[in-house]
């Protein structure tokens, strides 16, 4: 989609390509470009150049780090990131706890803790998720029990990416065991620091550490670092799961892996009608979905998350599944050999990472809400079912 810009916006698209492309780490963007998995220094450069020149939060208060732009200005934002191969900054931080505590954090937190998290100076990990809690979240039995000035917190998250390069951990947790599910949790920030907690990780079907199980015992936690009111973490985490889910739907990094895929595959595409229209397809879908986004952007900035969020995660993270799949069907049989993703395989790089990356995209339609919860919210909230 070529959209039609003033000349202001065609300016600021400008600036944000120059800055993308100049100041931000090469051996990073070259790491995306080549699809590489990043290291925990590369990520933390990429966010601090970003945040340097203004554009880690830009969705944020003016006050702690936002710069007040337009849905279009936001949408250019991402389209200019996935474009210079530029990784988006820390989900975990730009995306979900920042604006929490912005929204919801006393004075107090906010100044503790949303100038270093908008420069990537403590990262974040998401304690959300439980063993018996995933789509049904607000079945979590982790619990927070107050001791005086702290509460003692037990339990268990798992499925925490990233949990291994945390430094503090936001989490869900049961502050109320007497009242019905929603009602009675609370949203913590825990230094993963603090005695009694341990991070186990968790090996994926790729064969990559990417998550983790998080265990709590007895773990004192100041309740000063309680965000908001007690039992009212669900709102919270409601907000939160608004803007995850529209960061997930990932459209530029989409848009990108396909053009890749078209130019690894352009002969084989070339060659079978079939396998052009499939290209094609997905190419529509993404324009619509495309679309869609930028007529729902910034709709969770009331602190209610847009019901529309849930079609772009699902048709978003529906579409990453789809591209990943067509490279594997691109990269030909030896692709799904065993070993084949070693680094002696004759097999050129992206062939090597094909079946991995679309083993590892399975997630994509499960976290944030998984794709069947999509569809019942989409049923009562906009469809009215």
């Amino acid at each position: 989609m070529q959209l039609k810009l003033s000349p202001e916006d065609a300016a600021f698209r400008e600036e944000l390509r120059t800055y993308f492309t100049t100041q931000v780490p090469q051996d990073v963007r070259d790491a995306v470009a080549a699809g590489r998995e990043l290291t925990r220094d590369q990520i933390v450069a990429s966010h601090q150049a970003l945040n340097a020149g203004g554009y880690a939060v830009p969705h944020w208060p003016v006050e702690w780090g936002g710069r007040g732009w337009t849905d279009l200005q936001r949408h250019l934002w991402h389209e200019e990131l996935a474009a210079a191969c530029v990784p988006v900054p820390l989900v975990f931080n730009a995306s979900m706890v920042g604006p929490v505590i912005a929204a919801f954090g006393s004075q107090e937190l906010k100044e503790r803790f949303l100038p270093a998290t908008a420069n990537c100076d403590i990262w974040w990990s998401q304690g959300f998720s439980e063993p018996d809690a995933g789509s049904d979240l607000a079945s979590l039995r982790t619990t927070a029990v107050r001791d005086g000035d702290h509460f003692i917190v037990n339990g268990q998250k798992t499925w925490t990416t990233l949990g291994q390069y945390g430094d503090w951990i936001f989490c869900l947790v049961r502050t109320d065991p007497e009242a019905r599910k929603q009602a009675g949790i609370s949203f913590l920030l825990i230094d993963m620091k603090s005695p009694g907690l341990e991070v186990r990780p968790i090996e994926l079907i790729d064969g990559g550490h990417e998550v983790n199980e998080v265990w709590f015992t007895d773990v004192r936690v100041p309740a000063e670092n309680l965000v908001g009111e007690l039992n009212k973490g669900w709102d919270y985490a409601k907000f939160l799961l608004g803007n995850e889910r529209v960061g997930v739907a990932q459209i530029g990094g989409t848009k990108r892996a396909l053009a890749t895929a078209k130019e690894h595959g352009k002969e084989l595409i070339a060659a079978d009608p079939l396998l052009a229209a499939r290209v094609v397809e997905i190419e529509n879908e993404l324009l619509a979905l495309e679309l869609t986004a930028l007529r729902v952007s910034a709709n969770s900035t009331d602190g209610k998350p847009h019901p529309a969020s849930s079609v772009l995660k699902l048709k978003g993270t529906d579409l990453q599944q789809a591209v990943t799949e067509l490279v594997v069907d691109l990269a030909g049989p030896a692709a799904l050999a065993s070993g084949a993703g070693e680094d002696d395989s004759d097999l050129d790089f992206w062939q090597r990472r094909s079946t991995p990356n679309y083993l590892n995209m399975r997630k994509t339609s499960i976290y944030g809400g998984s794709n069947e919860v999509q569809r019942q919210i989409i049923s009562r909230t906009i469809l009215g079912l």
